[in-house]
């Protein structure tokens, strides 16, 4: 049922709205499992005492703008259960808070509300996932599994609550600092950033040989690869897609050190498929940690068409390149200028990579693209 259907009433009548559950599997009734409830205690630290109508009016917030914020978190719908806490309580009142200061728009609360929501979704499902169940194995014979988790969540709670808290101001610090050193203010929202794209080729063919297991060991390997590689050398990293990465930096040089280094890095591995890479300079516009526009678009299509462990990109990253000194106009001035040094008794410049052009071809949705192979210049 959404907002829209829902009827309110007066306080002896329970209005019916979308409202939050906590529990992973996302049913529409709170779990009752004793376990199940023990760990939930221990690691919202409350118990349930509210409904989510009680917990809204105790909140002095609204149960239509109470429905948004759950939802954008989230939260699934479980009517009018006696499932909440003064955790929620607390959460409503916080951004609710937000907006009656002015600090943030109803909008952008709901917004902040959801790109939190899913970024700590993702994050605990995979700590569940891959981290604590294979923790979780019973030590010793006859042991349960659920001998086991109670416990171990109570040690790893308060370190991973604190990890968390530091990787995230740590984080803000770099962010906030990339946004008051823009230019202007539109550019705090349409930056002009470098978007590589790297891609495993065959992917889909090796998911029919390989079993699930090492599948997964392949893609977690990849995904770590690319993580670590992007962080080392001053990009960042977007998003993952299984077989696909998507990272961004602020100058074109920084974009082409991480290509090759990911290129050169995989093709040491013979467990991985060949890679290619695809990256695209201009405009970005950036929304919720994620990037979108023309260029994200053409680094995809650049990445789509690139040979096996290669890296193709685009007309204005090679123009970046060559006017920062990174790389040459041509191969022929490169040589004119390594002759001109030698003849005075001069240093050649150095550049770090070389541009081939290719030939020009249709791209669907973008016209004609010339793009331009990416290597590294021998030393």
């Amino acid at each position: 049922m959404t907002v829209d259907d829902a009827r309110g009433g007066g306080e002896d009548e329970t209005p019916t709205y979308p409202t939050p559950h906590h529990v992973v599997d996302h049913t529409a009734e709170p779990t009752d499992d004793p376990l199940a409830i023990r760990l939930e205690q221990l690691i919202l630290g409350a118990e349930r005492r509210y409904t989510p109508f009680q917990a809204a009016r105790t909140a002095g917030v609204s149960m239509e703008l109470a429905s948004r914020f759950w939802r954008a978190m989230g939260f699934a719908d479980i009517g009018q259960a006696k499932a909440l806490t003064e955790a929620d309580v607390l959460a409503l009142r916080r951004l609710a808070g937000l907006v009656e200061a002015g600090l943030l728009s109803e909008p952008m609360a709901v917004q902040v509300a959801r790109s939190t929501g899913q970024t700590t979704a993702r994050l605990a499902e995979w700590q569940i996932d891959s981290f604590l169940e294979g923790l979780t194995e019973p030590p010793e014979p006859g042991m349960t599994r659920t001998e086991v988790t109670y416990p171990l969540v109570e040690l790893l709670l308060p370190e991973l609550e604190e990890f968390l808290i530091y990787v995230w101001r740590r984080q803000l610090a770099a962010a906030t600092g990339r946004v008051v050193q823009a230019a202007d203010d539109e550019e705090m929202v349409d930056r002009r950033l470098a978007v590589g794209f790297a891609d495993l080729v065959g992917f889909t063919r090796l998911t029919r040989r390989l079993e699930e297991e090492e599948l997964g060991e392949l893609v977690e390997a990849f995904e770590t690869t690319c993580a670590d590689l992007v962080a080392a050398h001053g990009g960042r990293l977007i998003k993952t897609l299984g077989d696909e990465v998507l990272y961004a930096a602020d100058d074109a040089g920084t974009a082409a050190e991480i290509a090759l280094r990911l290129i050169e890095t995989l093709g040491h591995d013979e467990t991985m498929p060949a890679l290619r890479v695809g990256i695209a300079f201009g405009t970005v516009t950036t929304r919720m940690g994620d990037v979108f526009g023309t260029t994200v678009n053409l680094a995809s299509r650049l990445t789509s068409i690139a040979p096996k462990d290669a890296v193709l990109v685009d007309g204005a990253l090679a123009e970046e390149l060559t006017r920062t000194g990174d790389a040459p106009v041509s191969e022929t001035q490169a040589a004119e200028e390594a002759a001109r040094a030698e003849k005075e008794g001069e240093e050649p410049p150095s550049y770090r990579f070389a541009l081939q052009p290719m030939w020009q071809r249709p791209v669907r949705g973008l016209g004609v693209v010339e793009p331009w192979q990416l290597t590294r210049r021998p030393t």
